[in-house]
Formats: structure tokens, sequence, C-alpha cells
């Protein structure tokens, strides 16, 4: 997949395309339906299927103090359209600029003069442009005008309801990580590197490998039974903590997974971590020996969990 990054960096061999726009957050199965019909377009015209994506998304822009938590980070992201199959992403960095850009500008510079797209993919409720001006209607004057198809994304749903990233958020707050998958289509995971922490773990008997989320918002918090893939051909388990860590000095959010029955040296490997299932929410401690019961009492329903539960097949 050729991954795009700015208008400046579009060649003219990038022009001639059939394209999407969105945040794709997750890339849910409502996402992976208008991908599977991009490529379908795209065959049918023997053109490249591109997405348009935004990094970071508008309303981290606008309003980061109130921003929906990431489901997935651009990496993750670009990783999971990859697996769609999908041959080209431009990714454009979203800022004053792009969003002081008028409806017709962006249409113009981007879908017309940059890529020179044959036929776009948007929801009927697409609205973009400053002050979000630009919409459907727009579209079709412009693509009429231009030479570009225009189709409308029907929407999917799952149980008679539309499937969407902030269904997604509400299921894994509430700790439905089955609802979660029924809508993600796949296990929910969090992707990083393992990095160093404050070695707290190691001496009350539970080392943990330390994940950034590089998230100002987690969209999961608590305790749960996890299984760690991405060090070796099975996945490992373990039992994970998401979040401040409130009965040690609170701090930004993080992941820390304690990996059963394990002992090597695994920091700097990328990694990803499969939420299996919530055993607690996050909780202060008297003590560290209260902490240190609890965190055993959760090693032990985590593995007893994984154990009787079995590894899906790929």
């Amino acid at each position: 997949m050729r991954l795009i990054r700015g208008l400046h960096n579009l060649r003219p061999g990038d022009r001639g395309c059939v394209a999407t726009i969105g945040n794709f957050d997750g890339v849910h199965l409502g996402h992976r339906s208008i991908l599977q019909r991009l490529l379908e377009q795209g065959r049918a015209r023997g053109l490249p299927a591109t997405v348009i994506t935004f990094e970071p998304q508008p309303l981290e822009c606008f309003a980061p103090e109130t921003a929906p938590a990431r489901l997935t980070r651009l990496r993750e992201k670009l990783t999971a359209i990859a697996h769609c199959g999908i041959e080209r992403v431009v990714v454009l960095g979203f800022g004053p600029r792009l969003a002081a850009m008028s409806a017709e500008r962006f249409v113009h510079e981007l879908l017309v003069e940059g890529l020179g797209v044959g036929h776009l993919l948007v929801g009927d409720d697409f609205r973009f442009g400053h002050g979000r001006a630009g919409d459907f209607a727009l579209l079709q004057r412009m693509g009429a005008a231009h030479g570009f198809s225009l189709e409308n994304l029907h929407t999917v749903t799952h149980a008679e309801e539309r499937i969407s990233s902030t269904r997604v958020r509400e299921a894994l707050a509430r700790g439905d990580l089955e609802q979660a998958e029924h809508l993600l289509g796949r296990p929910y995971r969090i992707a990083g590197r393992i990095g160093h922490g404050d070695k707290r773990g190691r001496t009350i008997g539970f080392p943990t490998a330390n994940i950034d989320l590089h998230r100002r918002v987690s969209p999961l918090h608590g305790v749960y039974a996890v299984r760690m893939h991405g060090l070796g051909p099975a996945p490992h388990p373990g039992v994970a903590n998401i979040g401040t860590r409130p009965t040690v000095n609170g701090r930004a959010h993080q992941l820390e997974v304690h990996l059963f029955d394990f002992a090597a040296d695994i920091y700097g490997r990328q990694v990803e971590v499969e939420f299996c299932l919530k055993l607690r929410d996050e909780q202060r401690f008297a003590s560290f020996e209260a902490l240190k019961h609890q965190i055993q009492l959760d090693a032990d329903a985590a593995r007893a969990y994984l154990e009787r539960t079995p590894v899906p097949t790929p």
C-alpha cells in the first residue's frame, strides 16, 4: 500500500483513482464494507482504490479536551486499511490551514487537480470544508462539472443499529468486549512498543511490560485478561491494567501487562495486546500489600478464563 502524506507529496502518477474520505477510526465492519465497495469500484474502472483520511482527526484539532478516545493510532489504522487490500492512503495533516480551506477549494485542489478522482464514495451526511459548508449536494454539482461520479454509502447496521466508532467506544467503556468484537469484526487490540516503566511491579512479584498508549484519552479503563501478540508464533496470556494507577500516584494513561510464566527481555518489541475479558474497574488501595493481594486475585481470574477460552483461529 502506498502512503502519501500531504498534498505536497502527490505525484503526477497518483492522478486517476476511486476514493473515499473519512476518519476510519477503528476500521470497524461499517468501514470495511465501504472499503470493499471502493475496491469493487476500482476494479470495475481499472483504477486504484484510495482512502483519504486525516491526522490528527478534526475533533482533536477543534476541541482537543473533549475529543473522543482514539480506537486506533494512525499506525494501527493504516495497518488495518492495508489488510483490506486498499492500494493507496492519503493522510492530510489537519490543522488551521486545512480547517480554513473552503469546500470548493478542497474539491478542486485534492480531488480534481491532485488525485484526478473518477469516482467518489461518501455518506449523504458527509460535511467538509470551512464551516462544514461542503455537503453531498455540492459534491454532486462539482462532480458533474469536473467529470467524477458520486456514490452514496448506505449505513451498515448490526442488531438494527448503525455501526459506528462511537458505538465501539461505548461498548468498550462499559466493558462489553463481545459487542465491540461484533462491531469491529475482530477482538479489540492496542498496539505499541514495550518500554521501560518504573519497575515497581517486579518489587511485588508482578513485573509488567509497559506500553505507551500515545493517546490523550483511553477507550479502555480497568483490569483485563489479555493475550499479547508479537512475541512468538502463539499469543502469550496475561493480565493487564490500563489507566492511571491511582494507588501509585496516578498519572497519564498507560498500559501495563503482566505475562504469565514469562521472563524474557522484550524491551523495544512491537506488540499487540488483545483484550479478552474485563475483570474489574481500576481502584485505589490502602497499601501495597492490599494491591498485591488484589493483583494475585486478578491474575488467577485471568489465567482461569484464558485457559478455558481457546485462542481464535486467524
